[in-house]
């Protein structure tokens, strides 16, 4: 891109990715591994790549990939099993880094948001120079490293910095949005998946420039609505605005085992980890759930659920447990049958500040949720296995089986759901 004073005409949406996020954060603690394949994600049998380097990368290695094909591909690859608190600690202090440039901050994950900049020129410059300062400031504060797509729209802005990575920064100005765009694969556009691929290949539309000479009609008759919302996309047309806060929808965790199971017990102690992973989520967000959901997978991957309502939000782990077990036993599952995952969720949240408890009459002022919160705190300064149930205490070899088996509510991610605040996802 030009360098003059309209090389960043119009172009006030950024896109900020970190470059492999959870393998970036561990090689500052082991900076030996620096130039080497290294992969992050679950250890067993059933772990997936949470995140790998480019070195990695080169080999095929991609995100969400089992972890045994991941080891077939990169053989000579480090394997790291994940740290979820740390990445969310990390996370929370890059986007300390984004909101005081400025309040209009967008998280898609723990590892990339949107923020639109306009508020800001006048005081920091351009939308290249604050981009810059951005990702000299991530690097600075960090020691990672992060890819920043500057553009007029939003979706444009996500492909910039998918095409400058790692490490990079790329500025699609206004005039020359659609010099940018029209040469890209119809891959790139939102919504965009195999079978609209297919269908845009069978009429000889194979770049987005294609798409755009194409009648709308043409294309919503051969796709639907979403005919209509491509075309819109290949004019670079985005009416979609940067939303700093979304509506809190439900939390929740999901277990996948390391091996199937049919025990009961095994299963409600799960769900007991589960429900305390859930409750955490909800007290850290300063919520509370009307409705618990438990899911179960069994083996053949026919996944069952069942939601129960409660007289009253809660935000405790010993009442969002008795309702999971409830659920669970009234599941219509016997004992042998042999379960993938299970899953506690909550929805239907509501702010706790504004939420109200009536007390019955064999209920103590004081009781299970206080004492949550007391572990909470206890857990904040000695961490998260310093107090938990004595059902909990299991095997070293135990902790490290599944995806995550810190007893520690993980951060979002790109990968796994659980325990996560969901919103209203963008459509990407």
């Amino acid at each position: 891109m030009s360098a003059d004073r309209h090389a960043d005409a119009g172009a006030f949406i950024l896109h900020v990715d970190m470059d492999a996020f959870y393998a970036s954060v561990e090689l500052r603690d082991r900076p030996d591994l620096r130039g080497k394949p290294v992969v992050v994600g679950g250890l067993g049998p059933r772990g997936v790549v949470l995140s790998a380097t480019y070195e990695a990368r080169a080999f095929g290695v991609r995100s969400a990939m089992p972890i045994g094909r991941a080891r077939r591909l990169c053989p000579q690859a480090v394997f790291i099993p994940p740290r979820h608190r740390l990445y969310g600690e990390v996370s929370r202090e890059v986007m300390a880094i984004f909101r005081a440039v400025t309040p209009e901050v967008e998280p898609l994950s723990l590892d990339e948001a949107f923020l639109d900049v306009s508020g800001a020129v006048r005081r920091l410059g351009s939308p290249r120079a604050i981009a810059e300062l951005i990702r000299r400031q991530v690097r600075e504060q960090q020691s990672i490293t992060c890819s920043v797509g500057v553009a007029p729209v939003k979706f444009v802005a996500k492909i910039a910095s998918a095409h400058c990575k790692p490490d990079g920064l790329l500025v699609v100005p206004e005039p020359g949005l659609l010099d940018f765009l029209h040469p890209l694969p119809v891959s790139v556009l939102w919504g965009v998946g195999d079978r609209a691929e297919e269908v845009l290949a069978r009429l000889g539309l194979r770049t987005v420039g294609d798409i755009a000479q194409v009648p709308a009609a043409t294309l919503r008759r051969e796709l639907g609505a979403s005919g209509e919302h491509l075309h819109a996309l290949a004019w670079g047309r985005d009416e979609r605005s940067v939303t700093p806060t979304r509506e809190e929808k439900s939390v929740g965790a999901e277990e996948t085992f390391p091996v199937d199971v049919d025990d009961p017990d095994v299963i409600r102690t799960e769900l007991l980890r589960l429900s305390g992973r859930t409750a955490q989520a909800l007290r850290a967000a300063g919520c509370v759930a009307r409705t618990v959901t438990v899911k179960l997978r069994l083996a053949s991957f026919k996944t069952i659920t069942r939601s129960r309502t409660l007289g009253e939000p809660t935000d405790v782990a010993h009442e969002i447990y008795a309702t999971a077990c409830a659920l669970y036993e009234g599941s219509g599952l016997d004992g042998r049958a042999r379960l993938r995952l299970v899953g506690v969720r909550a929805t239907g949240l509501s702010q706790a500040a504004g939420s109200t408890r009536q007390l019955a009459l064999d209920d103590r002022p004081a009781g299970w949720r206080e004492a949550e919160q007391a572990v909470d705190r206890i857990s904040r300064r000695f961490g998260t296995d310093a107090v938990r149930p004595a059902a909990l205490f299991r095997s070293a070899q135990d902790a490290a089986g599944g995806s995550s088996r810190d007893g520690q509510p993980d951060a979002p991610s790109k990968v796994r759901d659980a325990p996560r605040i969901l919103g209203n996802e963008p459509g990407i």
